[in-house]
């Protein structure tokens, strides 16, 4: 019954999360990943205490895989909020003195 129940929260959460994303304007996508940056902080969290109160091998395995992939979609989601505000930076001209 778990795992049906499980399973049945994962396809909402993945239906759900298309529909919102979808309909998200094209200037918000910026503030949007900034939030999503922070969710995946939350979820890092998550995985080095769940790595880190191993109770078998493979929970071990498991939880540093979760941390390692956690990792690099923090890094990288603040990496591409980071070249996305760039974009709207105003460029230095050496002209003006």
């Amino acid at each position: 019954m778990e795992a049906v129940f499980l399973t049945f929260i994962l396809m909402l959460s993945i239906f759900l999360g298309f529909e919102l994303i979808s309909k998200v304007p094209a200037t918000l996508h910026t503030p949007l990943m900034s939030g999503a940056n922070a969710i995946s902080g939350i979820t890092l969290v998550g995985a080095l205490l769940s790595a880190g109160s191993a109770q078998g091998e493979m929970s071990g395995l498991l939880g540093a895989a979760a941390v390692a992939f956690a990792t690099i979609n923090v890094v990288g989601g603040y990496m591409v909020t980071d070249r996305m505000l760039a974009m709207f930076r105003k460029k230095d001209s050496g002209d003006a003195q």
